[in-house]
This record gives C-alpha cells, sequence and structure tokens, in this order.
C-alpha cells in the first residue's frame, strides 16, 4: 500500500480567531496559535492548518475568501514518496520541502502534497447496546459525552468544474491507485485510497460546477456524539448545515456545520467498509437518494 490517508488540511483564511475558535469547539485538540495562524491535531496524528489568506507562501486558493490551500496525503514508506515524484514530475512541476514532504497541483489546480504518514493508532472500545435477544449492558446507565472529540479526519470533498471531470478522476485512479467506488454520473465520484477500508476517503463533486472545498468529516465513535457534538456547536453559536441524518452512499450517520474556514465541516459514524472483494465501481445513471433517513421536527430546519 502506499497513499494511507489525509494527513493534514491547510486552509487560508480571513479570520484565524474565529476559524480557531470553530475549531475547539468542534472538538480538535490547538497545538499552535497565534494572529497570523494556528494549527490543530486528532488523536490519529492529523492536522488542520490554518494560515491568513494574505500570505504570500500559500498556494493560491480556487475560490475567493477563506478556503482550502493544500491537502496532503500521507503514505507508507519513503520509497512511495519517491516513486510518487517520480511518476508526477513526468507531467507536472514537483517540489521538494526540507521536511521531506512534495508538492504539487491535480488535474483541477488543487495544490495537493504527500509526506510519509506519521500515524497514531487509536482505539476506541464501542459502547454496549442493548436489543431484545443481544443485550451487551447490564445494570449500568448510559453516559453523555457533552462534546464532540473526533478521532480523525475520514475524508475529504472538492468541488470541481464537470468540464474535465473524467480527467480530474482519472488523475487519482490512474497515477494514485485510488479506487473509485461509487461512480455517480450526475453528482462525482467517491474514492478509496490504498491504505484505507471506508467507503470513500475522497469526494470528487462535478454537480456544483465550480471550484471550491465542499466539505471535510471527522469521525467520532457513534451517533450519541454526533449528537451532542452538534448540539454543542449550536450553543457555541455555529450554524447547522445540514441536520442529523444517514446517507445512503456510504451509510454514515452525518450532521455538518458551516465553517469560517470554508466550506462545511462533518461528522460522521459508522460509514460502510469495503475490502477488496467488494465489487466497484458501483456505477449510478441517476442520483440515489442523499439520505436514508433526516431527522425531522416542528421546527425550521437546516437545508442542504
Amino acid at each position: 500500500m502506499a497513499i494511507q490517508r489525509i494527513e493534514s488540511v491547510l486552509y487560508g483564511v480571513t479570520d484565524v480567531a474565529a476559524c480557531s475558535r470553530f475549531f475547539e469547539d468542534f472538538g480538535l485538540e490547538p497545538v499552535e496559535g497565534g494572529e497570523t495562524g494556528a494549527a490543530f491535531r486528532t488523536p490519529a496524528n492529523q492536522y488542520v492548518h490554518l494560515r491568513l489568506a494574505s500570505d504570500a507562501a500559500l498556494p493560491p486558493g480556487l475560490e475567493e475568501g477563506s478556503t482550502i490551500r493544500e491537502f496532503t496525503w500521507g503514505v507508507d514508506s519513503r520509497d512511495a514518496l519517491d516513486a510518487i515524484a517520480t511518476e508526477l514530475a513526468s507531467d507536472r512541476e514537483v517540489r521538494a520541502d526540507p521536511d521531506g514532504s512534495i508538492h504539487t497541483v491535480d488535474e483541477s489546480g488543487y495544490a495537493i502534497a504527500f509526506a510519509v504518514a506519521n500515524a497514531a493508532e487509536v482505539s476506541v472500545e464501542p459502547r454496549p447496546t442493548n436489543v431484545t435477544g443481544s443485550v451487551g449492558r447490564w445494570n449500568a446507565e448510559v453516559t453523555g459525552y457533552g462534546r464532540a472529540r473526533p478521532l480523525r479526519i475520514c475524508h475529504l470533498a472538492l468541488n470541481i468544474k464537470k468540464e474535465g471531470r473524467e480527467q480530474a478522476e482519472a488523475f487519482y485512479v490512474e497515477r494514485l491507485n485510488f479506487r473509485a467506488v461509487d461512480r455517480v454520473l450526475k453528482m462525482g465520484t467517491f474514492m478509496q485510497c490504498e491504505g484505507d477500508w471506508e467507503q470513500h476517503t475522497f469526494l470528487l463533486s462535478h454537480r456544483p460546477d465550480a471550484y471550491g472545498i465542499n466539505h471535510t468529516a471527522y469521525e467520532v465513535r457513534d451517533i450519541d456524539e454526533i449528537v451532542e457534538g452538534g448540539n454543542y456547536m449550536l450553543e457555541q453559536g455555529w450554524e447547522e448545515a445540514r441536520v442529523l441524518g444517514r446517507h445512503t452512499v456510504g451509510s454514515n450517520v452525518f450532521r455538518f456545520f458551516h465553517a469560517p474556514c470554508g466550506g462545511r465541516v462533518e461528522y460522521a459514524a459508522d460509514m460502510s467498509r469495503v475490502d477488496d472483494s467488494y465489487e466497484t465501481p458501483r456505477v449510478w445513471e441517476e442520483t440515489p437518494p442523499h439520505h436514508i433517513w433526516i431527522l425531522k421536527s416542528g421546527e425550521k430546519q437546516a437545508q442542504q
């Protein structure tokens, strides 16, 4: 295996303080802070970096305002990193940094980087559940999380133009060995990197027909943590972008918030795992329903 996971995401933002407060409330660990930048860490040792959008050292953004400026893929070895650099240098500029990372752009113009993954193991003991015929919890009540503490960055979704979408997908599938798991012809392609078993690590969505960050997703332990984390975000004044639901493609439970760094962020749990025995890609001529279920109440709901 070569590409294992999302290693880091770099945003160029107009308000570092507001974005820092957002990610602290979201549940990430702050590891760096200041007027011109900040950084946050997941327990899996992935990073979210914030820098002022005016920083000349940042790669250019593909949309105005606060947005993603670069994302880094973690690979399994130095040899794999060197092989990627050689492959991509055949038709585009590849820059090597003193820290060993390499930097280039994909077919859509997004700045991408690669580095040897520095993963920390995360071990979670699932909460025992009870149902008639399968009782896992005796003589104990469920206690609340209070708020969410995401475990890892689990997937990234980017918007791309409809024109050239086949080439955009082929770059990742044919040259970086991603696997197309679900190809929704009118919306986009859900892809899995070699070192991941989740239904998707990466989504290129051409439905908006525009460039820009769609969302980043963070895995939490279960639906309870999604509910409590989302409620905490609302209490801090953040705006919900998509209410609690369960997706059709991927099957994960979700809840989204608008992010001042651009796009949205998602709490996600219980996504389908897809191994090598699963026949891919599934091809959808018509876009499947967005969700299996979504929370409804008498109150006005956040819309997609």
